[in-house]
């Protein structure tokens, strides 16, 4: 049996312990049972702690049985031998300072709406919440700020086990019907609910609780949210980002979103500039051709590929042949747009991309795609392939 000092102290970081088992497991890892633990298993949403149990690294907990927790560690542990333990502290409290958080949300949400949590993860980037209704963004605001304000009063956080007896006769929330081993986390005056991973002592410790983002799942809505540290650390991040780009705009740091607009604003209005000059471009191109029966092989860096389709049935309906244009660098490679009036374009496509190490294709008169050849090796390519009754390489 492993005793729970977790459940008796959530703020324990060492302890001493006699290990009772120890057996190989998987990829060179080592399963042990300590006759007492701090380390919280993988469980309700929370994954489990880690740190050191004598000379090994504890890199996993499971649990086996309400009292049996199986440590998955690096190397061996002799059993009989006693051993100290260390929790890895910062990780454990930033899951404490998220998982209160957590409760503080769902008691907040059962309260004024009714609606019961479905699901908890902590993840690597964010904690997820699910629940069984939709709550729009405006009043998850006002949710958010309300659990700041628990957080403010530095309330009790407190866990017990109740004598079976008396559970009926209590009102707690719970995901699942629990009928023994049934742990109530209450956060005075906000939360009461069961569950078995370790908690802050007082709401004070949980630090900023951040609402990130919502989205609608499964008839309610999935809640993104970011407590204490983790929180900080988003609003560092964020705030750097902020700043940077108020700088970068030269307007202060609350202006910055209307100083982006302003920005997309203007791109819109070059990248418009842009297609025009890009339209009388290849008119300009397309009139100095002048009308025969051969094709006509183009390089014009500057156009996308709308512009590389309009050149090239533009040409087509000049030229008599394969008319084909290319547009890109040496460094990033070429997009190609390729039409014809009177040829079959998808075998010619076809040897070329085999050729050039190109990919694309299209219709019998329009082909497109891209390559990564130079231009150099285009042009070789096509003077040695295509005759030039078909095709007139221009240089």
């Amino acid at each position: 049996m492993t005793t729970r000092l977790f459940d008796l102290d959530s703020h324990l970081r060492a302890f001493d312990a006699v290990i009772l088992s120890c057996e190989p497991g998987e990829d060179g890892t080592y399963l042990v049972i300590p006759d007492r633990t701090a380390f919280f298993p993988e469980a309700g949403g929370q994954p489990a702690d880690t740190g050191t149990l004598g000379d090994a690294r504890v890199l996993d907990v499971q649990e086996k049985a309400h009292d049996i927790l199986v440590h998955v560690v690096d190397r061996p542990l002799p059993v009989g031998d006693a051993v100290h333990g260390e929790l890895d502290w910062e990780p454990r409290l930033r899951k404490m300072q998220n998982h209160s958080g957590e409760h503080i949300i769902s008691g907040l949400i059962h309260k004024y709406h009714g609606f019961q949590n479905t699901g908890f993860h902590i993840g690597s980037q964010d904690v997820t919440l699910d629940f069984d209704g939709v709550i729009e963004r405006e009043e998850l605001r006002r949710i958010e700020y309300l659990a700041n304000v628990a957080v403010a009063e530095n309330v009790a956080v407190t866990a017990e086990y109740p004598d079976p007896a008396l559970l009926p006769d209590m009102e707690y929330r719970s995901k699942l019907e629990l009928t023994e081993n049934v742990r109530i986390v209450t956060i005075e005056g906000y939360d009461c609910c069961a569950c078995c991973a370790p908690h802050v002592k007082r709401s004070g410790e949980i630090g900023m609780i951040k609402l990130l983002d919502y989205i609608h799942y499964k008839g309610g809505i999935r809640i993104h949210m970011q407590c204490g540290l983790d929180a900080w650390d988003d609003y560092n991040e964020k705030y750097d980002n902020i700043a940077a780009i108020a700088a970068s705009l030269s307007v202060k740091q609350q202006d910055a979103a209307l100083g982006v607009a302003r920005l997309q604003e203007a791109l819109a209005q070059q990248k418009q500039t842009i297609t025009a000059l890009k339209k009388e471009l290849v008119q300009a191109k397309l009139q100095a051709l002048t009308p025969d029966a051969s094709g006509i092989l183009l390089f014009e860096p500057t156009l996308d590929m709308d512009g590389l389709r309009a050149m090239a049935e533009g040409a087509a309906a000049v030229r008599g042949g394969i008319c084909i244009v290319f547009s890109g660098s040496e460094k990033a490679g070429y997009q190609y747009a390729a039409a014809a009036k009177n040829a079959d374009l998808r075998s010619f496509a076809k040897e070329m991309n085999a050729a050039l190490t190109g990919r694309g294709g299209g219709s019998p008169l329009m082909v497109q795609g891209s390559v990564k050849a130079g231009e150099r090796e285009i042009r070789a390519w096509f003077a040695n392939r295509i005759e030039r009754k078909v095709l007139n390489i221009m240089r």
